[in-house]
């Protein structure tokens, strides 16, 4: 497993020291990274080791090499004082010597008590088997220059790299980058005057499965018209004189004998070919700390330079060194490593050969692999974000489905509900049921004294009963409130009403300080009663159905109104009613699971007696209606009545008897459900349940839903990950929600009621969260 430290020193400099140094040691399997902090004291004398070092490695190999053209001013550098009898008797030995001291005082200084905390804890928390990628953080040149892998960690870490970066860093935003079997490598072969960069070109050559465009010498613009290739590169590799200004800020390379450019006079190319999927950048040639400051600015994933002048044989030995732990597999860093450390066998000849490359890496990018250059790049961040999305995932589902848990979204969620439930298609009317109708008219039309204060007198009520009774329905449900005994004068309604075992009428239960209930007709026998009561939910909307109750004054049955029509009808059907062990109500196959105080979207529900929801039937309206004029004027026929659920009850709005349903945009009674209509759709739903196998609404359990909920969240992330365009993004989330409704509504026509609002909120909560996490990475500075 790769693991990554940061290691970043903040404000300060060798001679002042630096107060607040912090590692961050990210693990792969967790994007939150562990942070330790120190400090480290002031070292002039590093200033100033690293000055004579560098100053006696540059006259050394002049020494040796004077055929060797170095693109360096030795003078200008020469900011200590060298006894000149020192330069021209300097000896390899002595230098051997400058280099051991300078290790020693690096370790010497990495060893203070200020920066023991940091040392111990990577220590403690790393594997010395694992890959380790140390990468430096700094704003000051000469703690950059030091030669940071003579660090005794990385003796201790065999697969530990030393790496430079950026003080700012970000992740690339790449174009579409089609996916290709080789890899495609832009070698720039500069100004070779005085070396020999032929071998460099024969190592590249070797390479299997590359596609290398070779630029000998090449003009600005033919460079620049490359870099700019719409197919993309995944390595560009320059070879030639290159060197950096004294401060160390700008370098630059020569492409040719009289053109020399800087990273800033690239950078539009450089930008489109890293956006293009540019991974890794190898310049072989002198001193190119200056190339990988503006490169790093970039945001290039990785850059490989040379710390100092290199002799053509160091550079060709290290490409070829490189190239082949590439080529087999081995990542970036790890090439770099074992490339720089074979290099060692030169220094008998070249000294420090192995001081001289440097790896500069963009910490939210993985370490290169040679076999996955051609596919799109691997972040630290694409790496990672799967399970940050995991993770992330499961934590906006806890959050949002413990907000439901609690209510917070019930409002949301039935809003939801009654908007689906009123955008399904028309399913007819239920044929089984006619609805007789009392409306203002008929109340009008009947002497004010017979009625008195009802609806309905005896005589319209017995007249109507009659001329039902003809075309023999199966069951008459009086849906009228009718506490008084029928009129002497009215022997065959009264006989009816007690003897019939298919005339059913209504009482309402008391309700304790709130009201007195409604007692049931005298005549009709208590098992041909039922209550007419009804729940609405907290927005005063009736989306549940009751089917029965414990019995309570006055209205002393058990059986609601709906439920006692229907199983009059289904008797003759040959099916039974029954109440499970589960305390169900159950008829022939179908079983109406009671509602839960937290079923769905509900959050503690009045849930007494057996209640389940009320799949009202998507029709203008659920039955046919004929009104008592109608009736008493001998416009029915039998196809209407015959063996049918005949309800009668009053539409006349001075009854006041509406109700609010999903399908009552606003609280207007014209947009209401008169009683009627709302018990013929609580009939229907029983017998298209039991007898069409009309799906009942039914919800998932808490851990299904959860689960959903999860895989929404999952969802939200994913599009995030995928779609890096505001534009893509925008409209893929809103397609995302679109679908998700689809989906919702979908289901919700077999009659599953899944939770819609908690997904959509999971899905725009985790996908800000990876949003945020993706833009604005722990790391960035």
């Amino acid at each position: 497993m790769t693991k990554l430290v940061v290691l970043n020193l903040g404000k300060g400099n060798l001679k002042q020291g630096f107060a607040t140094v912090t590692a961050q040691l990210y693990n792969y399997s967790n994007p939150i990274p562990i942070q330790f902090t120190g400090s480290l004291p002031a070292a002039p004398e590093l200033i100033e080791l690293y000055r004579r070092w560098q100053l006696l490695y540059l006259l050394l190999h002049e020494a040796l090499f004077p055929g060797q053209r170095w693109h360096r001013n030795i003078a200008s550098d020469a900011e200590i004082e060298i006894d000149t009898e020192d330069i021209t008797n300097i000896s390899s030995v002595e230098f051997s010597n400058l280099c051991n001291n300078l290790q020693d005082k690096i370790n010497v200084w990495l060893k203070s008590e200020l920066f023991r905390n940091i040392d111990q804890k990577l220590r403690t928390k790393l594997d010395p088997h694992e890959e380790i990628r140390v990468i430096l953080e700094t704003e000051d040149d000469q703690v950059r220059r030091l030669p940071w892998h003579l660090w005794n960690f990385f003796e201790d870490y065999q697969k530990a790299v030393f790496g430079l970066s950026a003080p700012e860093v970000d992740e690339v935003k790449l174009l579409h980058k089609p996916t290709r079997d080789k890899v495609r490598i832009l070698a720039i072969l500069g100004n070779s005057e005085g070396i020999d960069i032929q071998q460099d070109r024969a190592i590249l050559e070797q390479l299997s499965a590359t596609e290398t465009v070779f630029l000998v010498e090449p003009q600005r613009s033919e460079l620049d018209r490359w870099l700019w290739d719409k197919q993309g590169w995944d390595i560009l590799f320059f070879a030639g004189h290159g060197s950096s200004q004294i401060d160390g800020e700008i370098g630059e390379i020569y492409i040719n004998k009289t053109e020399s450019l800087t990273i800033a006079q690239l950078k539009n190319g450089l930008k489109a070919a890293i956006a293009r999927g540019l991974q890794l950048a190898i310049f072989n040639c002198c001193d190119g700390l200056g190339l990988v400051r503006e490169l790093a600015s970039l945001h290039i994933p990785q850059t490989i330079v040379m710390r100092e002048a290199v002799p053509d044989r160091v550079a060709q030995e290290f490409l070829k060194h490189f190239l082949e732990a590439f080529a087999n597999g081995e990542s970036c860093h790890l090439a770099m490593r074992e490339a720089t450390e074979k290099l060692q066998g030169l220094e008998s000849s070249f000294a420090c050969a192995s001081w001289l490359p440097v790896i500069c890496q963009n910490p939210t990018a993985m370490s290169l692999v040679l076999n996955k250059v051609g596919s799109k790049p691997t972040s630290l961040h694409s790496r990672n974000i799967i399970g940050t999305i995991f993770k992330v995932s499961i934590a906006t589902t806890a959050l949002i489905m413990g907000l439901r848990s609690v209510g917070v979204l019930q409002s949301w969620e039935l809003t939801a509900f009654d908007a689906m439930m009123r955008s399904r298609p028309d399913e007819g009317q239920d044929k089984r049921i006619l609805v007789v109708t009392v409306t203002e008219a008929d109340v009008r039309s009947q002497p004010a004294k017979e009625r008195g204060g009802a609806s309905l007198s005896d005589r319209a009520l017995a007249q109507a009963v009659e001329k039902l009774e003809q075309f023999q329905p199966r069951v008459i449900g009086l849906d009228i409130y009718r506490e008084n005994h029928v009129g002497a004068e009215y022997q065959n309604l009264s006989r009816l009403m007690q003897k019939s075992d298919r005339f059913f009428a209504i009482c309402e239960v008391s309700e304790e300080n709130k009201n007195s209930g409604v007692s049931p007709p005298p005549e009709v026998p208590k098992q041909n009663l039922g209550f007419s009561d009804v729940i609405p939910d907290s927005d005063g909307i009736i989306r549940r159905q009751i089917l029965a109750m414990a019995p309570a004054f006055p209205c002393n049955t058990d059986k609601s109104f709906s439920f006692q029509l229907a199983n009059r009808y289904l008797l003759d059907e040959g099916i039974q009613s029954k109440l499970t062990a589960e305390k169900n109500w159950h008829f022939g196959n179908v079983v109406l699971k009671n509602l839960e105080e937290n079923s769905g979207g509900y959050y503690k529900i009045d849930n007494l007696g057996h209640q389940v929801l009320l799949n009202y039937r998507s029709s203008h309206q659920p039955a046919t209606q004929v009104t008592l004029a109608d009736v008493l004027n001998d416009k029915l026929t039998s196809d209407l009545v015959k063996n049918h659920i005949v309800l009668i009850g009053t539409t006349a709005e001075s009854f006041h008897d509406y109700w609010s349903t999903p399908y009552s945009v606003s609280q207007s009674s014209y947009q209401q459900m008169p009683g009627v209509i709302l018990q013929a759709h609580m009939v229907s739903q029983i017998l298209s349940a039991v007898l069409d196998r009309r799906p009942l609404l039914w919800m998932l359990p808490k851990w299904g839903e959860f689960i959903w909920v999860w895989g929404c969240s999952l969802v939200g992330g994913i599009i995030v990950w995928q779609f890096q365009s505001w534009l893509k993004l925008g409209l893929t989330g809103v397609a995302s929600i679109c679908v998700l409704y689809g989906v919702s509504f979908g289901l919700l026509l077999q009659g599953a009621w899944i939770p819609l609002v908690p997904s959509v909120l999971v899905l725009i909560v985790n996908g800000t969260s990876i949003i945020i996490y993706t833009k604005f990475p722990t790391h960035k500075k």
